[in-house]
């Protein structure tokens, strides 16, 4: 795979123009987060070919910046999403550290540390959450997991290499608790099958509990808002 950014004219956002060896046609997003196209194509293909193309798409891409999400920084009175459902942070001065305190998050602290002690504090909860249902998944698949760290991925929610390491976004915390199982099970899955094959899917949708389809297609929708979260 091979990436390259070009600046269009006729283009409102940066193109990244990436060749990837398993693409069959030529694929258009726009990356909220680093404020840029993603333009995939086959390996083979013609790049002044796809750019002609991408440029066709411009009221599509204008269509999908005027819909993005707000950014979200962290701040007293702020709402975000904490495993799906909406909390409101509460700086409440004193003693540091953060209380979930029904549908609000209680800051202590002095106020200009708030949202690097939030988000000491989300990592911490996403990396407990996750690990303890990694260790749950893998003992019904019968797998070992060498490690669970969380991270900030721009574009992947978890991962996992072939020694047992995975891999999460801290940001799976913010979503819905089925998002965050159907990353589990499909990462404890890549223990028994590593690639995407029909006996995956069938170890995937085993270890969830059920198809994956209405919890993946969940997690696109509410992703870009839960990148946005803490940023500013």
């Amino acid at each position: 795979m091979s990436t390259a950014i070009f600046e269009h004219p006729d283009l409102p956002l940066p193109i990244a123009l990436v060749r990837h060896h398993a693409a069959r046609r030529l694929r258009l997003r726009v990356d909220h987060e680093r404020r840029q196209l993603k333009l995939t194509m086959p390996r083979r293909g013609s790049a002044q070919a796809a750019l002609r193309w991408a440029v066709e798409q411009r009221l599509w891409v204008e269509r999908q910046l005027a819909a993005a999400p707000a950014q979200s920084p962290l701040h007293d009175g702020a709402i975000i999403p904490l495993e799906g459902r909406p909390v409101t942070i509460r700086a409440v001065g004193g003693r540091r550290g953060v209380t979930s305190s029904g549908d609000e998050l209680l800051v202590g602290g002095a106020p200009e540390a708030l949202p690097r002690a939030l988000l000491r504090w989300l990592h911490q909860r996403a990396r407990d959450v996750l690990s303890a249902e990694t260790s749950a998944v893998a003992a019904a698949a019968g797998v070992s997991i060498s490690s669970v760290a969380v991270g900030d991925a721009a574009s992947r929610w978890g991962s996992c290499s072939s020694t047992g390491a995975i891999r999460y976004s801290w940001r799976l915390i913010l979503a819905p608790p089925e998002c965050r199982r159907f990353v589990v099970a499909h990462e404890v899955a890549h223990r028994l099958h590593m690639d995407h094959s029909p006996a995956f899917r069938r170890a995937e949708e085993r270890l969830f509990g059920g198809p994956v389809a209405d919890a993946r297609g969940l997690l696109r929708e509410v992703g870009p808002t839960l990148r946005l979260v803490g940023r500013s």
